[in-house]
């Protein structure tokens, strides 16, 4: 029985909203429960995927919660498992459990819920603005010295569709030759698309991040070990479909390896994903009758299976950033094994201010070789 995916059917209306602050938006189901709340608009997911993508589901439960805690109580830590997988076709139902209500601090816990089932489940801290009084211990990590980002859109588009509510840009992967992929640092500036309304205040801009902070995330650990993580076959095949967690093989359409090919490298280097290792193998893919001919004798080792396990982010100064203006991102991976793999993100504003530092882990498994008959 196919579902619809929302609870009530959507104004086709412009809200004259950013395209983020539009997929974010809450339906408040105060009639029923004053603790519930559903997606008000179809959850963005990559495209051809069933697949929720997970940032979707960690920023509507942070924006859950903050419609329960009081205006001067500011978040500071969420936690967050992803339990099950998410069906982007269905609506998620969003329950907030009032934890805690202290004089400085606030707890929340929101469980996103389909079909009767829990998919995912935060803890959220939120903190009394000012409460930590007028002397202050204050220390924090400097951003790394990196190219600006450029004013020409490098058209990630092709592989994060039209529809997304974002845009990056990467850059050169640190230590990139070393031996050691601990030693690696992967890099990107991103930002919502269009500029976030003033009615949002700067719970919308935290939410935009919380979103935001899961692009290419566990998929750290495929690109510091340079494991090949994209597939000819559409993303929507049985074979190549995500959890609702994470990313999982990348699949790319003749049409679109077309349109890569046809790309300058300097281009290419800017999209999200595209190392040099992805580039050089892009240029020695053939297009034959409208299909995808990969290089033969390729025995490079393969992504099987990446979805994220858990994700949790640390917010400093929820009120110094715009989530609509660049934000850098890096990350690096201190650990992987037993099918799973550990990273570390750090977010700054443009100007160098450490607005967020977030980990998470991810279950990271390669293709493993066909069983011998």
């Amino acid at each position: 029985m196919p579902g619809f995916p929302t609870l009530i059917k959507p104004s086709k209306e412009s809200t004259g909203k950013s395209a983020i602050e539009d997929v974010l938006e809450l339906t408040h189901l105060e009639d029923i429960n004053p603790n519930l709340f559903t997606n008000t608009r179809p959850l963005w997911h990559p495209p051809g995927a069933r697949g929720i993508y997970g940032g979707a589901v960690i920023a509507q439960c942070l924006a859950a919660a903050q419609r329960t805690v009081l205006d001067d109580f500011i978040v500071h830590s969420m936690h967050c498992y992803f339990v099950l997988n998410g069906n982007a076709d269905i609506p998620i139902i969003y329950h907030v459990e009032h934890v805690r209500e202290g004089r400085s601090f606030a707890t929340r816990t929101v469980q996103a819920r389909q079909r009767g089932q829990p998919i995912f489940t935060t803890t959220l801290s939120f903190m009394r603005e000012g409460s930590g009084g007028k002397k202050l211990v204050q220390h924090a990590a400097h951003m790394p010295d990196v190219p600006l980002p450029s004013d020409k859109q490098p058209g990630d588009d092709l592989i994060r569709g039209a529809n997304s509510p974002f845009i990056s840009q990467r850059i050169d992967i640190l230590n990139n030759d070393s031996p050691r992929p601990y030693e690696k640092r992967t890099r990107q500036w991103i930002k919502a698309k269009g500029r976030i309304s003033d009615e949002g205040g700067h719970q919308a801009h935290l939410s935009a991040l919380a979103y935001m902070s899961d692009s290419y995330f566990i998929g750290t650990v495929s690109r510091v070990h340079k494991l090949w993580r994209y597939s000819a076959a559409p993303a929507s095949s049985d074979k190549n479909k995500s959890a609702g967690g994470g990313s999982g093989k990348l699949g790319i359409s003749p049409e679109a390896v077309r349109k890569l090919k046809d790309m300058d490298d300097a281009t290419l280097r800017r999209m999200e994903g595209m190392d040099e290792d992805v580039i050089a193998e892009l240029r020695s893919v053939e297009l034959r009758d409208g299909e995808v001919v990969w290089r033969e004798g390729q025995a490079r080792r393969e992504i099987g299976m990446m979805v994220s396990l858990d994700h949790t982010i640390y917010f400093h100064s929820p009120k110094d950033f715009r989530a609509d203006e660049w934000m850098f991102t890096e990350c690096d991976s201190p650990w992987s094994g037993d099918g799973r793999g550990l990273v570390h993100q750090r977010m700054y504003t443009k100007d160098g201010t450490l607005i967020a530092t977030c980990v998470q882990e991810g279950l990271v498994r390669l293709k493993q070789d066909a069983p011998k008959l």
